[in-house]
């Protein structure tokens, strides 16, 4: 899947536990699903992740989700990654890209609101006691200045 290339070309699966991208997935059925990872790679930081069209839209978001909603956090654009990542823990292995520990904060679906290049608002109903729990979260493209 043309999507998800520059995952694959990131990685030595020989070599990691990160999923493969399957060919020719399934489609699944439902409201879509979301994750934050923590990632403790060379710095720590946690990984939204949004199921749309069939991959894993993914972001870093270098000083974690705001829990107060009037809070703003900068959030990177990075790499799609494949559906199966979506219930990956482990450890990526020291050499490899990404390396360090990545471990599910919180997950959940999502009931979309809007999806376009430069903006993304969404609800997020994350496990019932979890961090994230029920939450409303916009992500805004900026000039990256500021």
């Amino acid at each position: 899947m043309a999507k998800l290339s520059e995952y694959e070309r990131k990685r030595n699966f020989g070599k990691t536990a990160e999923p493969a991208p399957r060919k020719g997935g399934r489609g699944r059925k439902g409201a879509p699903r979301f994750v934050v990872q923590q990632h403790d790679a060379t710095r720590l930081h946690w990984d939204l992740r949004l199921e749309h069209e069939g991959v894993a839209v993914s972001w870093a978001v270098p000083n974690g989700i705001p829990r107060d909603p009037s809070e703003n956090r900068k959030a990177v654009h990075t790499e799609d990654h494949p559906l199966e990542y979506m219930t990956f823990e482990g450890e990526i292995p020291r050499g490899e890209y990404g390396a360090g520990t990545v471990e599910i904060w919180d997950t959940g679906t999502y009931a979309l609101e809007k999806w376009r290049d430069d903006e993304i608002i969404l609800t997020a109903d994350g496990r019932p006691c979890g961090p994230l729990g029920r939450a409303r979260l916009a992500l805004i493209r900026t000039d990256g200045t500021g």
